[in-house]
Order: structure tokens, then sequence, then C-alpha cells
């Protein structure tokens, strides 16, 4: 038995972690754009990265880096994601930590932003070498790693086992735009003081993205350096697998909903439930293509409760399916069932009134058999357009 308890906080609540972000001009007007996670015992490190072909230098250069290596720092800038750099933006990563003035074990960097930009060395030499290892400010550097995003986000929980002894695990992350499952455009960082052995940690990652990050998009699009982090330093000496594998389910599904919610200029966080498939995977195919689809997501935005886009998209997804067994429900407001439209005049109205909270779920049953998925999404509006097409000025 266990109990997970959510605490109000950042990672720096976690024994032995430090971390903290500044300004080292890499953003303009004084805005952080520089943050670290620091742990004064080396962390067991295990990591999910993007399966975008063109992956970023730093994740080429975490996987310079034996297999089961410990790490005790984590550089993470903003601005410029040093991606499509070639062989120069992974020594440029190798110049920056041989600069600095702490003592480093197989440091890690992380980076978000643009492009096709060469990374500012010079900046962030300067900036980290002005850290202060003993901060403990997740505030900072939530807002640090920030590009498109609306607000920070973390997640922070105890878990106290039957025999009294607890550990803790938190994260924090960013993420707003280019959003799809192939694990999502984001940065996650996840720390634990739990003593979870080395060959627990890529399992219970990989089980848990699947419903998580793996789950959810805002706009279609998988980046070139999404990355999750698990680092553990192990300080609490307690460890349970099965209480480690929900409290970094909750994590990470945290982490999911509210990249979703701040979706680029998104209002409508959706939960898209498809029930009575085939198979789940043949679930999982038609809820991703409606949690996908900018005709589904156009139509959120309008409040429009247009059942024929979510049945459209289900049959262009090519599952098995029957407009003779498909239920479509906006919540608990039946407005497609069994062949019978249902979209009267009063159902409409109740329908639509659904589409006007920023949270509800799109349920589809297919009445098949038994498979199911839960995929997420958002809305997509003259916001998204707004923000991307000026996103590198």
């Amino acid at each position: 038995m266990f109990t997970i308890l959510p605490i109000k906080g950042f990672i720096d609540q976690i024994d032995g972690f430090f971390c903290d972000g500044i300004h080292a001009g890499l953003k303009p007007n004084g805005k952080l754009d520089l943050g670290f996670i620091y742990s004064d015992t080396p962390c067991d490190v295990e990591a999910l990265f993007t399966l975008n072909k063109f992956q970023a230098a730093p994740l080429k250069h975490f996987q310079k880096y034996e297999k089961g290596f410990k790490t005790n720092f984590v550089l993470i800038n903003s601005k410029n994601a040093n991606a499509l750099t070639g062989q120069s933006g992974v020594d440029n990563i190798d110049k920056v930590f041989s600069s600095l003035n702490f003592k480093l074990i197989n440091p890690i960097m992380s980076s978000t932003g643009v492009i096709g930009n060469p990374l500012p060395v010079d900046k962030i030499v300067s900036g980290a070498n002005s850290f202060d290892l003993n901060s403990k400010n997740g505030e900072n550097l939530s807002r640090a790693i920030m590009t498109t995003d609306a607000y920070p986000k973390t997640s922070l929980y105890e878990v106290k086992l039957e025999d009294g002894s607890s550990f803790k695990i938190g994260s924090v992350a960013k993420g707003a735009g280019m959003i799809n499952p192939n694990l999502a455009t984001m940065l996650c960082f996840i720390c634990t003081d739990a003593a979870i052995p080395q060959e627990d940690m890529k399992e219970l990652l990989e089980a848990n993205s699947h419903t998580t990050f793996n789950a959810i998009s805002v706009d279609g699009d998988t980046s070139t350096n999404d990355t999750v982090l698990l680092l553990a330093n192990k300080k609490s000496n307690t460890y349970n697998k099965e209480a480690f594998k929900e409290a970094l389910r909750l994590v990470m599904h945290d982490m999911a909903m509210l990249m979703v919610a701040d979706g680029e200029g998104a209002k409508k966080a959706v939960a898209f439930e498809v029930n009575g498939a085939l198979n789940d995977q043949e679930a999982e195919i038609a809820a991703k293509a409606l949690s996908n689809s900018l005709l589904v997501k156009t139509a959120l935005f309008g409040e429009d409760p247009n059942f024929g886009r979510i049945a459209s998209t289900i049959g262009a997804s090519r599952v098995t399916c029957d407009e003779n067994t498909l239920v479509i429900s906006y919540n608990d407001v039946i407005v497609f069932n069994k062949g019978e439209i249902c979209f009267d005049k009063a159902q409409e109205a109740k329908a639509s009134q659904v589409l006007k909270n920023d949270k509800y779920r799109v349920i589809c049953d297919l009445g098949i058999a038994e498979g199911k998925f839960t995929a997420y999404g958002c809305d997509l509006g003259y916001k998204y357009v707004e923000i991307n097409a000026d996103y590198r000025s």
C-alpha cells in the first residue's frame, strides 16, 4: 500500500536538487532564458527523445555518453534550439561545458527555440558562470525555459509507503506549440530522490509515455528537440516500483495536460475518447486522427458541435467502423446514435453549451469490439497563426 500526495512547489523541494533561471541575453527585455538543474549527488539518468529524424545537437551530445552514465548537471537554454547545426552544434556544447567554472559530471544540455541558428556560446558561458549552485528557485527555472508558453508547467508529489518511508518526484516542463504524438514537442525534466534501480527507469518512462506525452496534439508537428529526462539521485533510500510507476504517471499526465491547455492560442482542452473499436490500436489511430484534425480543431474554436467532422475524421482514419453502430457524444450529450441523427435544436443547444467550457470530452463509441484509447488535443484559432507567423522575431 502507498499514498501519493500532491505538493505545492517546485523540484527544488526534492532533497539534493538545486535549480534557478537567469537572464543571459538570449531573450529581449531582460526575460529569463537560461536555467540549470544541479544535484549534489550524481544521478542515474534516462531519457526519451523525439522521433524526428533531424535530432538536435543536445540529443546527439547526450547519446555520446556510455549507457548507464551518471550526471550532476543539466543546462537548459531557450530562444535557440541548436538544431540543424551539424557537428559544430555538438562541438559548441562541449565548448560551453569546458568553459564553466564548476565541477561537472557528464553534463547534459537541453535547448528550445528557433531551429537553424548557431548556439550563442559566449552568452551562455557568461550566464552559466554566474549560477549559484546552492540556489533553490524552481519558479525562475520554470520561466527561463519557456518559449511561447503562456505559463510555467510544474508538478510535485510525495509518495508515502506503508512502512513510513517516503520519496518525492516532481517535474518542470515547457511546451505549447509543435506538439504531436511521437513524444510531443516539449522539454520535460523529472527529478526524484527515490532509490529507483537504473533498469526500471527506461521501462517506466516508456510505459507511461504512451498515454501521456504520446497521446497529446496541438498542431500535428513534432520538433527536433523533444526530450524527457528522468534524474534520480536516490537520496531517500526508498523505492516501491508500483508506487513509483503511478507517481511518475501522475507527473507526466500533469505535464501533458498543461501543454494541451496551453496550446498556442488555445482556449479549449479536449479529450477524444474512442471506445468500442476493433482493438486498442485502431482506437488509438482514430483518437489521434481526431486530436490532429484541423477541421475538428477549428470547429472546437468556433464552439460548433459539428459531429459530421467527427464522423468524417474517424472514417478517414480507415479504422473498422460502421455508421449503424457509431455513437458520438459531447460529454453526455448524444448527437449521433447508431445511424440516427439526434441533432434537433434542443440537442444542438445542449451540445453547443458543452463546447463553451474550457475542458470537455468528445466521446465516440464505434460499437465494434472492446478497443479503447483517449487522445488529448485543443482548438486552433487566429492566435496560433499570429504566434507562429512571427516566431523568429
